[in-house]
């Protein structure tokens, strides 16, 4: 009954921008943080940034800061992840994720997740 829908990934080189989009449909889901997490091949789920539900609060993962940046648009029910300056290293699946927990990082604290978009970065 809720659904979340990542799409904007591809493959870009080392230094391009893509900009991920996380749309959620179903069951509204009402004052809750959204995420970013990814994965690469043989590595564990890692967080990448998250924002509260009035778009005021972000934290990020050190290895994105000053290059990644969440926002949302509530209306639109839409979350977004603007990646600048890529590197190979941020090569992976991207997934957003939903949260009743204001300061969650860890994965096991989302409630919802969406399907992933594949970001590929050569160099």
């Amino acid at each position: 009954q809720v659904q979340l829908v990542e799409s904007g990934g591809g493959s870009v080189q080392a230094g391009g921008s893509l900009r991920l989009s996380c749309t959620t449909s179903g069951r509204t889901l009402r004052s809750v943080t959204m995420g970013w997490f990814r994965q690469a091949p043989d590595k564990e789920r890692e967080f990448v940034a998250r924002i509260s539900w009035s778009g005021a609060r972000t934290y990020y993962a050190d290895f994105v800061k000053g290059r990644f940046t969440i926002s949302r648009d509530n209306a639109k029910n839409t979350v977004y992840l603007q990646m600048n300056s890529l590197k190979p290293e941020d090569t992976a699946v991207y997934s957003c994720a939903a949260s009743y927990d204001p300061y969650a990082v860890d994965p096991a604290r989302y409630d919802y997740w969406g399907q992933g978009t594949q970001v590929t970065v050569s160099s």
